[in-house]
């Protein structure tokens, strides 16, 4: 099964900024009810697609004090216990990041190793891009940030129940 997953945020200055459960060094981040890691919202809503169990705001609302400033990181390993607990295995992940600056080249190695250490994935199941939006629109004119992540799932048999392909 698959998944695609979707989020973007405001940015603002003096907020952090924190992608792939890595913080950047960036005078602007992410307003958010969470710690605002938008890749890491759309992987666990792709996460949660695939396997049908609808979407991050079904399973942590921004409506509850709970989830306020909570690092997606955290987020990221409930949905993992939640396909496991379901029986499924994840079978890889591909991101893309889109936003203007700062430049992600220097952090990929680290966003990639966290996502595959959460995700139980070896690192070769990990993708991870990111590029512009050539200055168009609300992330082109640096208001934003936003990220897509599609993944791929499989129901797990005894034998490989709580591992990776």
């Amino acid at each position: 099964m698959v998944g695609f997953g979707y989020d973007i945020h405001r940015l603002a200055e003096g907020e952090s900024l924190i992608l792939g459960g890595i913080e950047i060094s960036s005078p602007f981040g992410t307003v958010a009810h969470s710690d605002g890691d938008v890749l890491l919202h759309a992987l666990c809503d792709a996460l949660l697609g695939a396997a049908g169990l609808g979407d991050i705001g079904e399973h942590f609302p921004d409506t509850e004090a709970e989830y306020r400033g909570i690092s997606s990181i955290e987020l990221l390993r409930r949905v993992m216990d939640l396909l496991r607990s379901e029986n499924y295995r994840l079978v890889n992940v591909d991101c893309t990041l889109v936003l203007e600056k700062p430049k992600i080249l220097p952090y990929k190695p680290a966003m990639r190793e966290r996502i595959a250490e959460v995700c139980g994935l070896p690192l070769r199941r990990v993708s991870l891009k990111a590029t512009t939006s050539e200055k168009l629109g609300f992330v082109g004119s640096g208001e934003g940030i936003e990220a897509y992540a599609a993944c791929q799932i499989e129901e797990a048999d005894e034998k490989t129940a709580g591992t990776a392909l």
